[in-house]
């Protein structure tokens, strides 16, 4: 009889072996450790800049607001009676309303304007590349050479350069900027010729992120290229246009530099907007706390235009 010595199997051997966990690996201490402080050396000269120069004349503007400031013999509280000489004045009312108009005729002509520029030059072919080039530079340059560029074309004789086109199609001269009641139009004209540009390569953007096949199916159930644009490329950029809405605005509401150069708000008051009028009642009527008044409220009106357009904005993407 054969006795089987085999060692018996190890209690538990059957059982399936159980993974520890691994133990967590003490965390690398690199020299950046503990220096959280290292970005903000490296943003410490742009910071003090903008306080300096941007946030402090803020609070001080606001203050000023609430004065009647005057220089070298003290500063008095007045409350707000400067927002009340500002809101019940005539002279800011038609500000008000040439900067909305300007703000409405650049807005919407540079939008539409970028929109066909963008949808024209679609693509990734060097000539196109060269053409967007060239498009951009009205922005590139600055708008105080933009300004005398356009003052010089809008002279308001028969020889001038634009009176020189029209007469070739039988217009009469026109007056231009010396006229008021073509100077609105043609500073309107000027923002546009140097905002389309800029909203062009937004819409390029944007452009570059619909999805082609949208285009494709379209294509396949027959749709014309208006149809493409209408169906497809307007609503891939809605959010394009809500930035580009915002961004115009602002640009709009903040028109100086260009009314200034151009026509300083002449003539007879025709193009002054509210930045001039400002500029005009703190530095050349020495009505400091007024123009700072004024100041305040065209932030505000800034401000609360950008908070309703991004309102609008979560509620029609909710």
């Amino acid at each position: 009889m054969t006795v089987d010595h085999a060692k018996p199997a190890a209690v538990g051997a059957d059982r399936p072996a159980v993974k520890r966990a691994p133990a967590p690996k003490a965390r690398r201490r690199s020299d950046r450790d503990g220096k959280w402080w290292t970005p903000w050396l490296f943003l410490a000269p742009a910071l003090i800049l903008f306080v300096y120069f941007k946030f402090i004349p803020m609070i001080t503007a606001v203050t000023m607001s609430f004065q009647d400031v005057q220089p070298y013999l003290g500063n008095q509280w007045v409350g707000g009676q400067n927002y009340s000489t500002v809101l019940g004045d005539e002279a800011f009312h038609s500000a008000i309303w040439h900067t909305i108009v300007i703000a409405v005729g650049q807005t919407a002509g540079s939008m539409i304007i970028g929109l066909a520029l963008a949808l024209l030059m679609e693509g990734q072919s060097k000539r196109l590349k060269f053409l967007r080039s060239a498009a951009f530079l009205p922005v590139v340059v600055p708008i105080a050479v933009v300004a005398e560029l356009w003052r010089i074309m809008y002279h308001p004789t028969e020889d001038g350069m634009l009176n020189s086109i029209l007469g070739l199609v039988g217009l009469g001269p026109s007056g231009f900027i010396n006229d008021p009641d073509s100077s609105m139009i043609s500073v309107i004209i000027t923002g546009i010729w140097r905002g389309a540009p800029y909203d062009m390569m937004i819409f390029l953007a944007g452009l570059a992120g619909i999805d082609r096949g949208l285009y494709e199916a379209a294509t396949v159930d027959g749709a014309s290229r208006w149809r493409k644009i209408l169906h497809v490329t307007l609503p891939g950029l809605r959010s394009v246009f809500s930035i580009l809405f915002v961004l115009a605005a602002i640009r709009g509401l903040r028109v100086f530099t260009e009314v200034f150069l151009l026509t300083n708000g002449g003539p007879n008051g025709s193009t002054e907007v509210a930045m001039t009028l400002i500029y005009k009642l703190g530095l050349e009527q020495n009505r400091l706390g007024v123009g700072a008044a004024g100041a305040v409220l065209l932030f505000l009106a800034t401000l609360v235009l950008t908070l309703f357009v991004q309102v609008l904005r979560r509620r029609r993407d909710a």
